[in-house]
């Protein structure tokens, strides 16, 4: 049960500008920029779909910041205030494979609605990860 406290995490209807070159400079760490390119590319028209928080710190192998972390702190004030937060963006994974999902922008807005509920659904655009 969420804490009356927290508030209701909301979401805005897509994610903002600066969550794509922000996706890249993480994305850019793992793979080359051809390759990079053409995940932004995917992701920026993928639709919007819903994923539990838990389920997606799961799947990208990720610890749970804790609440006192910068971002995920401000993240917390922002929903507590009922301000809305961006969409995530995620490449899938490769179960066959064991190579995990990459939250490649919103890995703090993630933690953040954990905290406020486990199984908050969270808007997520999901790319396909290159083979």
């Amino acid at each position: 049960m969420p804490d009356e406290n927290k508030g209701e995490v909301r979401w805005l209807p897509q994610p903002e500008d600066q969550d794509y070159p922000s996706a890249a400079g993480y994305l850019s760490l793992l793979e080359s920029d051809d390759v990079v390119s053409s995940i932004v590319a995917s992701l920026r028209v993928a639709p919007i779909q819903h994923r539990k928080a838990k389920d997606i710190l799961r799947a990208a192998r990720l610890v749970l910041l804790p609440k006192d972390n910068a971002h995920v702190a401000s993240d917390l004030k922002k929903i507590k205030e009922g301000k809305k937060l961006s969409p995530i963006l995620m490449i899938k994974g490769d179960l066959a494979r064991g190579i995990p999902a990459q939250v490649a922008d919103g890995y703090h807005r993630v933690c953040a609605s954990y905290y406020t509920d486990e199984n908050t659904d969270i808007p997520v655009k999901l790319a396909d990860a290159p083979r």
